[in-house]
Formats: structure tokens, C-alpha cells, sequence
């Protein structure tokens, strides 16, 4: 089943049939708009009209605003879901600090049982992780720690040898190497994890969110085919395709946009997932410049992931069977490469992250019709390993208002679990560039709250007649929100193909 890319199939679960035709009375009609009524029926808006008139069988929203419904456009899914009942290590300012609270917690853990905790940040540590450390507090039982940037890995000794890495140096590994040990750790159970996924979507349809572009390192095809079988998901999700399974997905037809059969509409191919470069605090991002204390080392501009000669064989191939290239791109060497590959291809597609970036490189977002993914949550997160480690760069990083000013599709995701899935903190981070209440980081490149949420759903802006019933119903209207209520947004309710996944049903 192919559809037209950006209208959503009709929701065709068997089990529920029909929507409900639904009327929103005396409703804000987006931000700072006026009352009225949003007419619902067959998952689509089929009306929309002026008034502050309750009248009929309407639902009576007593002002609140009515959006477009939110989209996350980077998360990766099954992460998010285990993480969420991991050790959380973040704001922990010290490798000894994170040992002492894994000897903690270690304590009410069952024998035999891999302690896995997430978050951790040693871009700005004053010591060192080191497996010997861990071992000190877990001798016995095998501890995985993942970076909050998911790029290191920290195993104490009984995992190294889980892992067949008994003889590492450090345990602290990075990039492939994470990967790879990260991947030969014991597994939760299938339908374990599928239903920590589902409860995971439906705390995110509690934000409103409708819908996710998951990047999580797998079969991802495979994988939210099997979830619509088990039941409703929730949210939209397009799921991406790795290089791994490229093959598979042309063999079979398949190109960027079209539904997955048998899951009710709900699932769509996505783009194909490419690595130019590492990240910030991992200091792999690569760059034009070196990173203070790593002059002269091998690594010292950060980590070439994919050859460019690679990532353009890839993207051509991609392309040539309808399938979007995305590329993460981190460091301002690592963007430069990626959109030269999509000039040199000919191709649209994304840049997933685009955090330091050439001043000559902005216009050639909108020039190459390439979106710029972006996860603003990060620019507060980051700013100060970023002023450390991108000193004198930093007025280029996360230049969000730079890219709309050159006509650039920006999209607003989370990257969850480096951020929480919560479009609202993004949202409050692109527009106040703060998020403690320090003044605002390089405050120039603010966005304004309208641009914030168009790029927090796919450019919708507005409801219209014709749209799909995605949307989301918010007790406070964002445009007069100050910082704290635009982060903890109340969610009223939120609505897929016209049924409520949060909030009245």
C-alpha cells in the first residue's frame, strides 16, 4: 500500500473500525488565535469555523488551544523504553561520583544480573572513567554504562568479558566499538521490550505526540511490524532503514513514505540512516578545528564514520530506489561533507543533528532542499561542554534562528533518551535558549514560539479542513506561555486519526 507522501493512510485497525465523528467547541485555534469549532469525522477535520457558540453534541473545550499534532523526528524508540528503567547517571560530575552510586544501587539488584545505567557526561570530569573504578565497587557483577550522547560505552571487567572484550584497555569505548558491545549484551525478551515500547508511545501521545521518526539501531521494519500486530501503537512512527538492511527493503519495493502493511496505516518507511561523524562530548564530532588537549593526536578533529566516497555510493544507491538518505552530521567538518554528498548526488534528504556549522554552509540547507533535523534540547544540555570544547565556535552551534533566517526546514525531535521524549522541552529550548535559569545561550539564536511548533510538527501550523485529525489540545496557550509553563505544557488531550490516544474518549 502506497500513499502520498505527508497525507497519512486512514487509521484501518479491524478491531476498532470507524473513528467517531467528534465537534471541539469554543476552542482556541492555534496560538494567540481566535474561539471556534473543529468539526471531526472519518480521522479527518472535515470543518473548521469561527465562534465562540458552544451549540449541539460539541465538546465543550472552554478555551483551551487547539495545535497540529506534535512529532518527535528523532528517537530511538526501544532505547527510550529500556531506559527509563535504567540507573540514571545524569548530573553526576565525576567518574568516582557515578561509581559510588553504582555501588548503591547495585546493592538491591538480583545475582547474576547486568547492571545498566545511562546518562553519564565526562566531556567536563576532572577524572577519567576507567573500568578498574568500576571494578573497585562491582567486582562481581557486570556494569554496562552508556554516555548520554549514546557514543561510549563504560563496562567494568565482567563485562569486557561478556562481551568477548576481556583484554580492553580502559573499558571505555567509543563509536563502532560501543556499538558492538552494547549489541552482545544480553537481551530483554521480545515482548518485553515491545511492551515497554508501547507504554513508552503512550506517555509520549500524553505530550502530544502523534508521531516519531525512529532511528533505533535494528530491523526497525521488522520490528514495528510485529508491535501493530500485538495492538494499537499510539503514534505514527516512521521507521528508519540501516545500511544493513538496505538490500532487504529494495528487494521488497519499498521506498521512503510508503505504509507498512499490516499495520493500519501507522507505520511508513523512512529514510535510511547514515554516520558521517561522532558527537560533542564523546569529542568524535568531527571539525574544521581541533579539540583543546587532543592537538597533534590522531583524533584530534574528531572521527570520519563513513568515508565520503562511502556515504556517497550509499546515498546514490538509496536514491535510486526512492529512499531519503538521513545523515548525522555533528561536528562543522562532518556537515560540510554531508551536504557536499547530497550536492554531489543530487538528492534531497536530512541532516540529522547539524550542531556546529560553517556560516557558508547555512544557506545551502534550503539551496539543496535538505532538512535540517535538529534536537534543541541539546543546545541547553551541551552549552558548556560546548564552550569548552568548541570555544570561540559557539555562536555557529545550534544556530537554529540562522537556518530559518536562510529559508531552511528545520524539524524538532529529542534524540531520546539523550533528551526526554518531550517535544515541549524543545520547544521551550529553541525559543528561550535556556533551561536552568541561567540567561539565555547565545540568546540570537532564539526562535520564535510559532516557528518552534511548526517545526515540532512536520510545518503544520494550523488546522485545516482536509488535514488528518492529528492534533493536540493544550490548557495553556503557547504564545503567552512564560519559560516553565511552555516546558511543562498541560496537555489537555491529543487526538490520532481522530481517536483520543490521551485525555477524553
Amino acid at each position: 500500500m502506497t500513499t502520498v507522501e505527508g497525507t497519512p493512510a486512514p487509521l484501518t485497525d479491524g478491531s476498532e473500525g470507524r473513528p467517531p465523528a467528534l465537534t471541539l467547541a469554543r476552542v482556541r485555534l492555534g496560538p494567540g488565535g481566535p474561539l471556534g469549532r473543529v468539526r471531526i469525522d472519518g480521522g479527518k477535520v472535515v470543518a473548521v469555523a469561527e465562534t465562540d457558540e458552544l451549540g449541539g453534541q460539541a465538546l465543550d473545550m472552554n478555551g483551551r488551544t487547539v495545535l497540529p499534532g506534535l512529532w518527535d523526528a528523532h528517537v530511538h524508540a526501544a532505547q527510550w523504553a529500556g531506559n527509563r528503567r535504567r540507573v540514571d547517571l545524569a548530573g553526576l560530575g565525576s567518574a568516582h561520583a557515578v561509581a559510588e552510586a553504582i555501588r548503591s544501587y547495585a546493592r538491591g539488584l538480583p545475582d547474576g544480573e547486568v547492571l545498566v545505567g545511562q546518562g553519564f557526561r565526562d566531556g567536563l570530569w576532572p577524572d577519567a572513567p576507567h573500568k578498574a573504578l568500576l571494578d573497585s565497587v562491582c567486582p562481581d557483577r557486570p556494569v554496562a554504562l552508556i554516555s548520554a550522547d549514546l557514543h561510549a560505552a563504560w563496562l567494568n571487567s565482567a563485562c569486557l568479558a561478556l562481551v568477548g572484550r576481556p583484554g580492553h584497555a580502559t573499558g571505555l569505548l567509543r563509536e563502532h566499538d560501543c556499538f558492538e558491545v552494547l549489541r552482545a549484551l544480553p537481551e530483554v525478551p521480545v515482548e518485553v521490550l515491545d511492551r515497554w515500547v508501547a507504554e513508552a508511545c503512550r506517555d509520549a501521545a500524553g505530550r502530544g505526540v502523534t508521531g516519531i521518526v525512529d532511528f533505533h539501531f535494528s530491523d526497525n521494519l521488522a520490528d514495528w511490524g510485529r508491535r501493530a500486530g500485538r495492538g494499537p501503537l499510539g503514534v505514527r512512527v516512521r521507521a528508519a532503514v540501516y545500511p544493513g538492511h538496505l538490500d532487504a527493503v529494495i528487494e521488497r519495493g519499498f521506498r521512503t513514505g510508503d505504509v507498512l502493511p499490516g499495520t493500519g496505516g501507522l507505520v511508513r518507511v523512512g529514510p535510511l540512516k547514515l554516520f558521517t561523524d561522532g558527537s560533542l562530548n564523546t569529542r568524535t564530532a568531527l571539525c574544521c578545528e581541533p579539540y583543546p588537549g587532543l592537538e597533534g593526536t590522531p583524533e584530534a578533529h574528531g572521527i570520519e564514520e563513513t568515508p565520503y566516497s562511502e556515504l556517497v555510493r550509499l546515498m546514490r544507491r538509496a536514491t535510486a530506489h526512492g529512499i531519503e538518505p538521513a545523515v548525522h552530521a555533528i561536528g562543522d567538518r562532518a556537515n560540510t561533507l554531508a551536504l557536499d554528498a547530497f550536492a554531489a548526488v543530487g538528492c534531497r534528504g536530512r541532516i540529522e543533528h547539524a550542531q556546529l556549522l560553517r556560516a557558508a554552509d547555512v544557506p545551502r540547507f534550503a539551496q539543496l532542499g535538505v532538512t535540517a533535523s535538529v534536537q534543541p534540547a541539546h543546545a541547553v544540555d551541551d552549552r558548556d561542554v560546548a564552550d569548552r570544547h568548541w570555544a570561540g565556535r559557539t555562536g555557529r552551534a545550534f544556530a537554529y534562528a540562522d537556518l530559518l533566517a536562510a529559508g531552511a526546514r528545520l524539524e524538532f525531535g529529542s534524540d531520546a533518551p539523550v533528551a526526554p521524549l518531550d517535544p515541549w522541552l524543545g520547544v521551550a529550548a529553541a525559543v528561550h535558549r535556556t533551561g536552568d535559569g541561567r540567561p539565555a545561550w547565545h540568546p540570537e539564536q532564539r526562535v520564535p514560539v510559532r516557528a518552534a511548533l511548526a517545526a515540532s510538527a512536520r510545518g503544520r501550523t494550523a488546522i485545516r479542513a482536509g488535514d488528518p485529525a492529528d492534533l493536540v489540545i493544550v490548557d495553556a496557550d503557547p504564545e503567552t506561555a512564560d519559560a516553565r509553563t511552555l516546558r511543562r505544557m498541560p496537555v489537555y488531550g491529543t487526538l490520532l486519526g481522530g481517536r483520543w490516544t490521551h485525555g477524553p474518549g
